[in-house]
């Protein structure tokens, strides 16, 4: 590995993408962060925080491209009405795994066997 003074060369690269700010955050995600750390699921509080932005950019990138989607669908076909919607939701339920608990009153039960 290659060092620049008291860093190593990929960490210059790294550090140097970085941008110090500062934030109030709620009192009880910091004790989360902090916790993440201690429990090893994460280097520092900063790193934590920046995996956290990370996945809010992404979900938030998500989310512009189903809207994107969802336009262009509706410019070529029209509308989605609220019949269609429902179905829909009505087939999504019915493919739903229960992972715990127990499935809620009038959904489809599984036509699976054990």
């Amino acid at each position: 590995m290659h060092y620049v003074g008291r860093y190593s060369y990929e960490c210059m690269l790294l550090c140097m993408s970085k941008h110090r700010m500062s934030a109030s955050v709620d009192a009880d995600l910091v004790e989360a962060g902090h916790a993440a750390v201690a429990a090893g699921e994460a280097h520092s509080l900063s790193a934590w925080v920046n995996e956290a932005l990370r996945r809010q950019a992404e979900h938030d990138r998500r989310l512009r491209a189903l809207d994107e989607f969802l336009a262009a669908f509706e410019a070529e076909h029209g509308p989605i009405s609220a019949t269609e919607m429902s179905d829909a939701r009505s087939r999504a339920r019915g493919r739903a795994v229960v992972v715990r608990g127990e499935r809620v009153l009038g959904s489809v039960p599984s036509t699976g066997g054990s």
